[in-house]
C-alpha cells in the first residue's frame, strides 16, 4: 500500500500544508495502517453533506483529545474537483491530519481509475498490504461510525502497537511492525520462566525448611531434650 504514494508528494492538511515527499517521510506515515482514499469533488452536494460525517468519524479515531491512543489509520483526500478553489473548500471541512496530493498532480486520475471509481463520495479501505478491503465503505461509515473500524482492523489483521507500554517504544528507530508481537512472545517467555524459577524456588525453600527442622531435631536429641530421649 505504501508504494501507491512512494516518489510522490502527500501535503497534510495542517495550517503549515506540510509537504511529506521523501520515501522515509511517507512509510512512516502510511505503514502498518488501514488506508483510507477519499473520493470526492465539491459540486457534488452527497459529498458535501459525507464530509463532515467522516470528519467526525476520522477524529474520534485520531485525535488524542477524544481517545487515548490514535488508531492505525491514514485518510487521504483523492480530489476530483474542477479546480484549486473547490478543492480547498473540501479540504477545509476535513481533519487536520488529513494528507492530499496537490492539485495539479495527475495521478489522482489515475487512482480513480485503478480503484474504478464511478460514483461520489467513495472511501475505498486498503489493508496495509495494499489490497483492497472495501470498494466503498461510505455506508458503512455512516452507518456504523468509528465503530466499523474494528471490523476493518480484524480483516486486515493489524498488529496494534498501543497495548504495548510507552517506554518499550522509546527508541524510533526501533519501531516496526512486528516490533508489538516480538516483544509480547519475549515477555511471555519471561514471564514462564519466572514461573518455573518461582516453583523451583518455592519446593527448594521447602525443602530446606524440612533439612532445617531436622537438623533441629538432632540437636534437641544430642543436647537432651528430644522428649522420650531426656535423661532423668
Amino acid at each position: 500500500m505504501v508504494d501507491l504514494f512512494l516518489g510522490r508528494v502527500l501535503v497534510e492538511n495542517n495550517s503549515d500544508q506540510d509537504e511529506l515527499n521523501t520515501e522515509r517521510e511517507i512509510i512512516g506515515i502510511l505503514e502498518n495502517r488501514v488506508l483510507l482514499l477519499f473520493f470526492a469533488s465539491a459540486e457534488c452536494e452527497k459529498c458535501q453533506r459525507f464530509v463532515p460525517v467522516l470528519h467526525s468519524f476520522f477524529r474520534k479515531l485520531k485525535d488524542p483529545a477524544y481517545i487515548e491512543y490514535p488508531k492505525l489509520l491514514a485518510l487521504i483526500y483523492i480530489s476530483l474537483d474542477q479546480s484549486g478553489e473547490q478543492q480547498k473548500k473540501i479540504l477545509k471541512e476535513l481533519h487536520k491530519r488529513t494528507l492530499f496530493l496537490p492539485f495539479e498532480d495527475p495521478y489522482k486520475k489515475e487512482l480513480q481509475a485503478m480503484f474504478k471509481v464511478k460514483d461520489v463520495p467513495a472511501v475505498v479501505v486498503l489493508r496495509p498490504d495494499g489490497s483492497v478491503l472495501s470498494p466503498n465503505a461510505v455506508r458503512d461509515i455512516c452507518r456504523l461510525g468509528a465503530d466499523c473500524f474494528r471490523n476493518w482492523q480484524e480483516s486486515a489483521e493489524l498488529v496494534e502497537r498501543t497495548f504495548m507500554l510507552n517506554e518499550a517504544f522509546d527508541d524510533p528507530n526501533l519501531r516496526s511492525a512486528t516490533d508489538p508481537v516480538r516483544r509480547l512472545k519475549y515477555k511471555t517467555e519471561d514471564d514462564k520462566r519466572n514461573k518455573r524459577w518461582w516453583k523451583l524456588w518455592v519446593k527448594g525453600k521447602d525443602g530446606n525448611d524440612e533439612e532445617e527442622k531436622d537438623e533441629a531435631w538432632d540437636r534437641k536429641r544430642k543436647n537432651g531434650d528430644g522428649g522420650i530421649w531426656r535423661k532423668r
